[in-house]
């Protein structure tokens, strides 16, 4: 097989994506002055893109498979294969919104208040498409950055992505409508998923960046209890999944092996010792198969 070529999306994402390849097994180290950054194996070759091009190289088939955003793979038109939605963010886990907001002293309430207006935004074929669902005529400008200080003097509205909203705030905006809801998308080239092998290899790293976000947030713990207080400590826990128990050497005892949220853990282990707990040991996940 010829190397799997695997587009990282260079920018806001790069570090979270390179974490949370760390944690699916896989070490990639981004030199400051490359855009071809090295993994640990040997049959992929990685290169840097960034995510608002990504799906065009899918698609084209210069790139096998890589990660970038729905909302990019709309824009763009791509036909690829979705092999995998991976929501994650470099704030955290919140799908990202293309909204559309307004000065917050604005008479523009609604996306019919633009008539012959002026919108500035990265996303052109987005805005001009949802402009044209509203039968709203308006001038759309793309926007090379910063578009958040754009109005109201160079623009009289913006399409804008945003995760938390905080910088709309900042800049005084407020939000009127919400174009797109996008989430990461691990996407692959049609030819490329039409070889088997590298096919394979494509959904064994989909398999393990899903594990990796699905462990996200939770622990294992791992605990003895006496019969007589199985049920009790059972009715403490909440877990993923119905606790393993195992027996041990003593036929009065038995072992238990459990998946719980992180945020619950330091309410829960007093909670469990309590009710006859021991042994109990909270240890980190990597991944979860579902």
């Amino acid at each position: 097989m010829s190397k799997l070529m695997l587009g990282l999306p260079k920018g806001s994402l790069e570090q979270s994506t390179v974490d949370m390849f760390a944690k699916a097994g896989y070490k990639i180290e981004i030199s400051s002055r490359s855009y071809y950054p090295s993994i640990d194996d040997p049959d992929i070759e990685c290169m840097l893109i960034r995510a608002q091009e990504m799906s065009r190289y899918v698609e084209e088939g210069i790139l096998d498979c890589g990660l970038t955003g729905f909302d990019w793979i709309q824009e763009n038109g791509s036909d690829v294969i979705e092999a995998a939605e991976l929501v994650y963010g470099k704030v955290g886990r919140n799908p990202l919104r293309w909204v559309l907001a307004v000065p917050e002293n604005s008479g523009i309430h609604s996306v019919k208040d633009l008539e012959g207006k002026r919108i500035s935004t990265e996303a052109v074929g987005m805005t001009k498409r949802y402009l044209a669902k509203n039968n709203v005529n308006a001038t759309v400008e793309f926007s090379w950055g910063a578009t958040e200080v754009k109005p109201p003097k160079l623009a009289d509205a913006i399409v804008e992505i945003t995760e938390t909203g905080s910088s709309l705030r900042a800049n005084h905006l407020k939000i009127i409508d919400t174009l797109c809801i996008s989430t990461t998308r691990f996407i692959a080239n049609k030819k490329a998923y039409l070889d088997p092998v590298k096919k394979e290899k494509i959904e064994n790293i989909a398999l393990l960046l899903k594990a990796v976000l699905a462990a996200e947030g939770k622990v294992g713990l791992l605990l003895n209890a006496k019969k007589a207080d199985l049920d009790k400590i059972l009715g403490k826990l909440p877990a993923l999944e119905r606790p393993t128990i195992s027996p041990l050497s003593d036929s009065e005892w038995v072992a238990l092996n459990t998946i719980v949220s992180e945020h619950v853990v330091r309410e829960l282990i007093p909670d469990l010792k309590h009710l006859g707990a021991s042994g109990i040991v909270e240890y980190p996940l990597n991944k979860i198969v579902e």
